[in-house]
């Protein structure tokens, strides 16, 4: 029986490239560098959140019942696993989108980025100040 591929190096824990595909099939074999893909990178901790996150069809009532952790457990870690699937932070106000729609780039800026930002003028303090806020909320 096949085992699971892992992704990362054991060694210096960077990422794995696949070099071969094989068809067990028709014997076909592929070369080169592949990637595992965004799934492949998942922890076995985050394939079992997002499979039972699949069962539930999203709820997150029912996914804290399947799994056994608290619902504030369950809505933490779906957020780390669209963060590690790299859907990035959810925003949960409008007020932060229209803070980086205003601010343009600011939105993807650290704290330290944006006040630096207003430091050479390239950004209102009005601005900054909701595009901290929304920092505040995303990293929540």
């Amino acid at each position: 029986m096949p085992h699971d591929v892992i992704s990362t190096c054991p060694v210096c824990s960077k990422e794995l490239a696949v070099t071969r595909l094989h068809c067990r099939s028709c014997g076909t074999s592929l070369e080169g560098d592949f990637s595992v893909g965004r799934f492949g990178r998942l922890s076995r901790e985050q394939l079992t959140l997002l499979e039972s996150f699949l069962r539930s069809r999203g709820n997150l009532r029912e996914m804290e019942r399947d799994l056994g952790i608290s619902y504030p457990t369950v809505r933490s870690r779906v957020e780390a696993l669209v963060r590690a699937l790299g859907f990035g932070p959810r925003a949960d106000a409008d007020d932060a989108e229209e803070a980086t729609t205003r601010e343009g780039s600011a939105g993807a800026r650290t704290r330290e980025e944006i006040l630096a930002a207003v430091a050479s003028h390239e950004l209102s303090a009005d601005d900054a100040a909701a595009a901290i806020r929304a920092l505040g909320k995303i990293d929540r």
